[in-house]
């Protein structure tokens, strides 16, 4: 899940392919260390334990922390920034939650709990933002019916109480990833290696309704896709291939994302070739990548690597064109789902 960020331009080309250590002596005397600065953060939640793993980079390279949440199966993340607040699905409570205070949280502490919706999603798994409206995207069947493909979009509004429903919108499509361009919706097809587009979202879909994308069009080389984020005009995709193969999953960079979709007629295929940027193969780690963010600016892409090793957190910078690449940074995190960066 991409976080709108302050666009700071960090150093992260130069990151380090192992965790260092966060603690330093520059001879004060005894005294303690004076604190490293955080440039920025990636925020990982997983499906099987109630950890947020917190990488932090600082001039020294990248070192790690980890707070608790209240629940032990978490997917989707959001941060914001001007009020230092996590915004974590819990799959267990079947709700959103959020934490405050997050900057201030010691490591290995728990969260400071603030505030949830109420106990009404079902299989949440992703949430996007726009405006002072949450959508949390869920793949639990809907009708009742496990031949036919469903999912729900939940549209919440906050205020100091709490999340209150405002609407859902039923698609007949699984889902997955959801990623905001604009004021437009897009939505990964689940099962498929399809993307859709709600057009307008918050302000077309105001009431409870089955609604049917705009457009829909497949993307060629992705055999399943899960994770979508944009930056910089710079979409990623994931591709987790056959969930049960652990070295078949990809990743697919496009940039000029948006024209090059409308570019292409509903229900058709947009090429690779001059189009996409792959990286997959068996230096790449990648076997499930269920969920992904990005950094236009240093041209890296952060991954949530479910299968591999039961779990990691992988990051890829400047990609180039593509192919089978070692990743610049891996880091085991048990049940990984969901991730987020935030530049300082």
């Amino acid at each position: 899940m991409k976080l709108k960020k302050n666009r700071f331009p960090v150093l992260l080309l130069a990151m380090a392919t192992t965790l260092v250590s966060c603690n330093i002596d520059d001879g004060n005397g005894g005294g303690p260390p004076p604190p490293i600065p955080i440039l920025a953060n990636v925020y990982a939640v997983s499906n099987t334990s109630n950890n947020v793993m917190v990488y932090d980079f600082t001039p020294n390279g990248i070192g790690s922390r980890f707070f608790l949440t209240s629940s032990e199966d978490n997917e989707g993340i959001y941060y914001d920034v001007q009020a230092d607040e996590l915004v974590i699905n819990s799959r267990s409570q079947k709700s959103m939650n959020t934490y405050s205070n997050v900057e201030n949280t010691a490591n290995g502490e728990g969260l400071n709990f603030l505030l949830s919706s109420n106990t009404i999603l079902q299989s949440p798994r992703d949430i996007a933002v726009s405006n002072g409206f949450y959508v949390v995207s869920d793949n639990a069947d809907v009708d009742g019916n496990p031949s036919t493909d469903d999912g729900r979009l939940f549209i919440f509004t906050r205020d100091a109480s709490g999340y209150t429903l405002r609407n859902t919108v039923t698609v007949e499509y699984a889902l997955w990833g959801i990623e905001f361009i604009g004021n437009d919706l897009y939505t990964v097809v689940d099962k498929t290696s399809d993307v859709a587009v709600l057009s307008n979202f918050i302000s077309t879909y105001t009431t409870d309704v089955t609604a049917a994308p705009d457009k829909q069009i497949t993307i060629e080389g992705i055999e399943r896709t899960h994770g979508i984020v944009e930056d910089g005009g710079t979409v990623i995709l994931t591709d987790i291939g056959d969930a049960t193969i652990l070295n078949d999953g990809a990743i697919h960079a496009i940039s000029d994302f948006v024209s090059k979709f409308n570019a292409v007629p509903d229900g058709d295929v947009l090429p690779i070739a001059g189009n996409q940027t792959r990286v997959s193969g068996n230096f790449t780690q990648l076997g499930n990548p269920v969920a992904v963010d990005y950094e236009n600016i240093s041209q890296t892409i952060f991954v949530a690597e479910r299968a591999n090793e039961g779990g990691k957190v992988l990051f890829f910078s400047e990609i180039g064109p593509g192919g089978n690449i070692q990743p610049s940074f891996s880091s085991s995190f048990p049940g990984v789902s969901s991730l987020v960066f935030v530049d300082r």
